[in-house]
């Protein structure tokens, strides 16, 4: 019959299987010896079974104290709140004998007094090429919706090179905007600030510079913006197709202050993963006054005593800590341009922020709201903004006439007062009428928005500018 005839081949098959699997010798038996020496192995491994701890004794609005941690702690380590609501972050900014100071990532006015604290180590970023086109907090978590992001394989960056293994600043690039390349052109690897008071401009003329269209890379890190703003500059200033390139990094205003000391140094570690690759990478830092708060928040909130308008001396160690990564790499390697915003408080450029920054970077762009004010953006006061590595970038023939247009236009503003009183007398000084007549035609030139697009010769535009203006 066909349905036995069918079964008889399966049947043989098992039989034939069943004899084989008898004729292996079974696995011999574990050695108890080897199973001992594993388990004490794995007991042995740091927090195992147990892990050292402490408890928290002092709850204050920006800072945590806890006791137990002392002996095992390091500056920078994360620490673990643990409660029924959760697990929170903190990180270690101060180390006594007894006690250890935590700043909280998120605000903490829900710990409490017992609460258990456990060491988990440094905070590491790992980034990858998948980061391009993305958004993240400063703990480097994605916030855009889009789903995580995948770490790269790990190891510290090269961090600071060497001066003397640095490649040297050479090459010039155009930024597109006409008043910069002609009055204070950059170069690769050219760390420069933007200073300025609040609403000049600032914001709109750094995303102007990220369009550009010199750089494999853009990082941007948003300390301290207003959240309303966080859309609006990276969907409609910084444009779709900037953004395809860019790894943003943003810690809002009402975040606390570890958030936004921590944003900047993420966005740096970005950034040197993209230098070490060979790319030529922007960095724009919007604002390092709003990183300086947060580090004299985190700093007095440790105990630290202000030395001057009340920011702590460790504020002015840790800024040119960040901005000397910055810059060009080591031979092989890429470079790290950073255009770094400051915000003027009280458009006092001596504030000790702004000087002290002055100091370390390469250059400096001055916003004056006195030039926005007449409608002129981007406002840039050609005559407080220079950069010390223009002559690297110039031809000589550009130098030449950007100086001329420099003094040209120090004639024409020392005069201004003058003028408006009456005084000034055509014919009697033919410098000073050559700038009267010149002058407001460059400053027509150099206006310039989003909207206009970048400008592929800045020199050529002036001087068709003019022609007409002339003609």
């Amino acid at each position: 019959m066909p349905p036995a005839a069918a079964t008889k081949p399966d049947r043989r098959a098992m039989d034939k299987a069943a004899k084989a699997a008898a004729a292996v010798p079974p696995p011999p038996p574990p050695d108890p010896l080897k199973l001992l020496e594993q388990a004490w192995f794995d007991i042995r491994r740091p927090g195992a079974l147990l892990r050292r701890g402490g408890r928290v004794c002092e709850v204050m609005a920006s800072h945590i104290t806890v006791r137990g941690l002392s002996e095992q702690a390091r500056l920078g380590d994360l620490v673990e709140l643990r409660s029924a609501r959760g697990a929170r972050t903190g990180e270690v900014v101060r180390i006594a004998p007894d006690t250890v100071i935590v700043a909280p990532y998120d605000r903490g006015e829900d710990a409490f007094i017992n609460q258990e604290v456990f060491i988990r180590g440094p905070l590491t970023i790992e980034p990858q090429d998948g980061w391009r086109g993305r958004v993240l907090n400063a703990t480097g978590r994605p916030i855009d919706g889009k789903g995580p992001v995948h770490n790269g394989p790990g190891g510290d960056a090269a961090g600071i090179p060497s001066p003397l293994a640095r490649q040297r600043v050479e090459t010039a690039f155009r930024t597109g905007v006409r008043v910069i390349d002609i009055f204070t052109p950059l170069c690769y690897g050219q760390r420069m600030g933007v200073f300025a008071g609040s609403g000049v401009g600032k914001s709109t003329l750094l995303a102007m510079l990220a369009a550009a269209d010199a750089f494999d890379t853009v990082v941007v890190a948003l300390v301290g913006e207003r959240g309303r703003e966080v859309r609006e500059f990276l969907e409609d200033t910084i444009g779709v197709k900037t953004m395809a390139k860019t790894v943003a990094v943003v810690a809002t205003s009402d975040e606390s202050a570890m958030m936004r000391r921590r944003a900047s140094d993420t966005a740096m570690r970005v950034a040197e993963y993209f230098r070490d690759k060979g790319d030529r990478v922007l960095l724009i830092v919007d604002s390092i006054t709003r990183l300086a708060h947060a580090l004299r928040e985190v700093a007095t909130g440790s105990g630290e005593p202000p030395v001057a308008r009340g920011y702590p001396a460790s504020v002015f160690t840790d800024l040119p800590r960040l901005l000397e990564r910055a810059g060009p790499g080591a031979g092989g390697a890429g470079s790290i341009t950073a255009l770094l915003s400051v915000l003027i408080d009280g458009d006092d450029h001596n504030d000790p922020v702004a000087d002290s920054v002055r100091g370390i970077i390469d250059g400096h762009i001055v916003l004056d709201r006195a030039i926005g004010e007449q409608g002129r953006f981007p406002a840039v006061n050609p005559l407080a903004s220079i950069s010390r590595l223009a002559n690297r970038a110039w031809r000589d023939d550009e130098r030449i006439l950007a100086t001329k247009l420099k003094s040209m236009i120090s004639r024409f503003e020392d005069t201004r007062d003058i003028r408006l009183l009456g005084a000034y007398q055509p014919g009697a000084d033919p410098e000073l009428d050559h700038a009267v007549r010149q002058v407001p035609s460059i400053y027509e030139a150099l206006i310039q928005s989003p909207a206009d697009g970048p400008s592929a010769d800045p020199f050529a535009d002036l001087a068709k500018h003019l022609r007409g203006k002339n003609a």
